[in-house]
């Protein structure tokens, strides 16, 4: 008869680790990447600082015209400046440009005398209210230029008021 064998043939085992290195690199890259991109997102905003409820100017009670510039915003990078109200105003209306040596000398000069007199008053912290006053065919960046200018001339009492008077339209129409 012949030989059968009857010897048993073991499997060899595998190892059984996992080597991780690559996927711990990459989640270390995707945590990297959406904490890099929520940061980005977040929306930018600038502080505007508005007078309170009660405090009203112009025509109204509150402040003296004296205090009040409004400043027009137009098409072409147009600026327009005046001190008071349209129809009296301290300071004639003038053209100005955005800058160290336009708008920025303005406001500068207007709230350091403003805030002296009403230092010497006895009421401190009331310099110049400006009103800003952007025209339909102004573009945004001219609006976040005049922004920077409050901030960097400390105006702390500002506001973005979008009616013309018709005087207003026709002096930045014929400017």
């Amino acid at each position: 008869m012949s030989n059968i064998n009857t010897t048993k043939v073991r499997s060899k085992k595998l190892s059984t680790r996992v080597d991780l290195t690559a996927m711990v690199s990459i989640s270390f890259l995707l945590i990297i990447f959406f904490m890099v991109t929520i940061e980005l997102s977040k929306p930018k905003a600038i502080d505007l600082s508005l007078p309170d409820n009660d405090v009203t100017c112009g025509g109204w009670h509150g402040c003296g015209e004296n205090r009040i510039i409004t400043i027009l915003l137009g098409e072409n990078n147009k600026l327009i400046s005046y001190m008071g109200i349209l129809e009296s105003p301290i300071s004639p209306a003038k053209e100005m440009k955005y800058g160290k040596e336009g708008i920025r000398k303005e406001l500068l000069k207007r709230n350091k005398s403003e805030s002296e007199y009403s230092n010497s008053l006895g009421r401190p912290k009331r310099g110049a209210i400006v009103i800003i006053k952007p025209s339909k065919k102004c573009n945004f960046k001219n609006l976040v230029d005049i922004l920077d200018e409050m901030k960097i001339a400390n105006i702390n009492t500002y506001a973005i008021v979008n009616e013309f008077s018709p005087e207003e339209t026709k002096l930045i129409a014929s400017k």
